[in-house]
């Protein structure tokens, strides 16, 4: 760990490193090509906005603010267009809505979109019918479909991935420079199957009374409110194809140090956070706030490590710890780690993501997650961090907007034979509209609780 701190960070350093989960590229003049045309172009986000969600995330950590992460596991080039887009930014803000609401907090809404284009995966390689080629890795990387044209690693897919998270990040400002978010009209938020939901009442109530506090305080004041028509929204992605990330890495002058300006959060997945591996060495050298997946199999002492080399000034809202359990484990793994953290004094922040720890597979072959586990983990979650004097800062789901059925239960009570309705990931399974909204709802249930 010594060496490694005292070496001089470049945007580089990492490729002395071994670097896990990267594609294999068999022309590397056309990969420097793609890589220096990337960083000729503009940057996805700005340095400013960048500073105001790293304090913005301190202010979470203090319990000031309170965390929404969410997005598909792995975007698709194919869904980079209006309605997918604007149905996400939906059911995240009605969320945020909900939650506001109900916790009585700011809420930073962080969209995993805009980036998500890559995925580690288990095995290198996969097999169909004695055939063998190399593993779908992402639309930034190689083709979804079963040829070995289609599998092999093309560059040119991380500049059609710029190009995406482009297009996708010019709509989603559009929309909220547009008055999309606005308080007064929550209804522009509505999605055509609200309408057919069992939470379609408590929701509208929850509207009505913020439009009702809205305009007392307008009648009040005799003047709008000047924060009610707009919000702050973030992207966030994990940083996995390092050559991507270090070409959108840029020096800003004006603060004397790096920034990813890819994306506002960037994160380390738990299959890359080895202390001497090319990910972390990328990550300890940029300026924005990061995060880290941490699981069952990382010990305290790993993870202490991790503080010390990606946050060496301990400060508040640069580093936060996702952790992702399942229910069977958080109870007996959860406290172990909270504990190290605070006993060794270090500054971070705690989000629970309740989806990955709770994966498993039908009986017919499908990947799912059940809504009923997913609700155990994070009620634990809050509970275990209030028990050991810690905040739970923040949530972090895989869901989308649309009407997919790819996790089972939820008010409808989705069951395993009616995911091949609609099961549309190429990943993991999405909580859908519904099932989020109710997500955001039993999380201010509980506080009502109390």
């Amino acid at each position: 760990m010594e060496h490694k701190l005292a070496q001089k960070w470049q945007p580089h350093s990492w490729q002395s490193l071994i670097a896990d989960q990267q594609p294999l590229y068999s022309d590397a003049l056309a990969v420097d090509r793609v890589l220096a045309e990337i960083h000729r172009r503009p940057p996805l986000v700005t340095w400013g906005e960048v500073d105001k969600l790293r304090r913005q995330l301190a202010e979470a950590g203090r319990g000031e603010r309170f965390v929404l992460q969410g997005g598909d596991c792995a975007e698709s080039f194919d869904d980079c267009t209006a309605e997918p887009i604007a149905n996400k930014l939906k059911i995240l803000l009605q969320m945020s809505l909900v939650l506001v609401h109900g916790l009585k907090k700011r809420v930073i809404r962080v969209g995993r979109m805009a980036g998500q284009y890559a995925k580690p995966r288990s095995a290198d390689h996969e097999t169909r019918n004695g055939v063998m080629l190399p593993s779908y890795r992402g639309d930034l990387i190689n083709r979804s479909g079963f040829t070995a044209a289609e599998r092999t690693a093309d560059p040119n897919l991380m500049l059609r991935g710029y190009e995406h998270a482009a297009l996708t990040l010019n709509y989603v400002r559009a929309l909220v420079d547009g008055g999309f978010a606005d308080l007064h009209h929550p209804e522009y938020w509505d999605l055509d199957f609200v309408r057919n939901s069992p939470l379609e009442a408590e929701y509208r109530r929850i509207v009505q009374s913020i439009v009702d506090s809205l305009t007392f305080m307008e009648t009040i004041s005799g003047q709008p409110l000047s924060e009610s028509g707009s919000i702050d929204f973030f992207t966030s992605h994990e940083g996995l194809h390092l050559l991507y990330e270090q070409a959108q890495t840029t020096f800003v002058a004006e603060t004397g140090r790096w920034y990813n300006l890819s994306t506002h959060f960037p994160w380390i997945g738990m299959r890359t956070a080895d202390v001497s591996g090319a990910h972390v060495e990328y990550f300890r050298g940029i300026a924005n706030p990061i995060a880290v997946k941490v699981g069952s199999g990382m010990s305290a002492e790993h993870l202490l490590e991790l503080c010390t080399l990606l946050n060496p000034n301990n400060e508040l809202g640069r580093l936060t710890l996702i952790h992702r359990f399942g229910a069977k484990n958080i109870n007996d793994k959860l406290p172990v780690l909270v504990e190290a953290v605070r006993k060794a004094g270090k500054h971070v922040l705690w989000i629970c993501d309740p989806m990955h720890g709770n994966t498993e597979t039908t009986a017919s072959g499908i990947k799912t997650r059940r809504f009923e586990n997913i609700l155990e983990e994070l009620e634990a979650a809050f509970a275990l961090h209030e028990q050991l004097g810690s905040i739970l800062a923040g949530v972090h789901f895989e869901l989308t907007g649309d009407d997919v059925t790819e996790c089972t239960g939820g008010a409808r009570g989705l069951t395993d034979t009616d995911l091949e309705r609609a099961y549309k990931s190429q990943v993991d399974p999405r909580l859908n509209y519904e099932q989020a909204l109710e997500m955001g709802m039993r999380i201010v249930a509980r506080k009502a609780k109390k």
